[in-house]
């Protein structure tokens, strides 16, 4: 039996996820993407908080995004981590939720528009609660159907998973392409190199 036989799943799998990435990449909207980057030039040339937020798995992606974000010189945070600062009037939150009901970032979403802060939703969803009290909506393919139980947290406590592929993994995979795609744009019209990046990396690390 030949490793290629051994390991169908898992070469199905890959073939699968990366063609759908590659797929996705014609369905994104330039315009959603340019309003996004637009906002964030505005608050790098401000100096204006940057946070990020996701549960589960999209805050993982967040949290890769808010670090390349620092690494650009970016005023960046994610949420849930002690050391966040107050969020403002003109400050960004990036909120990244395939459903876009997640109730805890579409909560905190809420929060942050009472304060005037602008809002940049990152979903498949266009017509969620999340889209709908964003002001930047970056329409990202992934999610196939919502989940009956939408909230996160109610998911995990109940011992709901969803398939692997078909429906979450697809939307945080591309997102995180999509994402680390950005970084390099921004490097672009920021005229930061990858010297400038690793200059600003941390340089204690366990």
């Amino acid at each position: 039996m030949s490793a290629s036989t051994k390991l169908d799943k898992f070469f199905t799998a890959m073939r699968e996820i990366t063609s759908f990435i590659s797929s996705a990449i014609g369905l994104i909207r330039w315009y959603q993407v340019e309003q996004m980057i637009e906002t964030l030039l505005e608050a790098y040339k401000d100096q204006k908080i940057i946070l990020v937020m996701g549960a589960g798995r999209s805050g993982l992606v967040g949290r890769a995004f808010a670090m390349r974000l620092m690494h650009l010189g970016f005023n960046a945070y994610v949420l849930g981590d002690t050391i966040v600062p107050p969020v403002k009037e003109g400050d960004v939150v990036i909120a990244i939720s395939g459903s876009g009901r997640t109730q805890l970032i579409v909560t905190a979403a809420e929060a942050a528009k009472t304060v005037k802060a602008k809002v940049i939703a990152i979903t498949s969803f266009p017509d969620s609660p999340l889209a709908s009290i964003a002001d930047v909506v970056v329409e990202i393919p992934g999610r196939t159907k919502v989940s009956r139980m939408e909230d996160y947290f109610a998911r995990q406590i109940l011992g709901i998973h969803e398939p692997l592929a078909p429906l979450g993994t697809l939307f945080e995979d591309t997102a995180m392409v999509f994402l680390d795609a950005l970084i390099v744009e921004l490097m672009y019209r920021l005229e930061k190199s990858e010297e400038d990046l690793r200059n600003a990396h941390a340089n204690i690390e366990l």
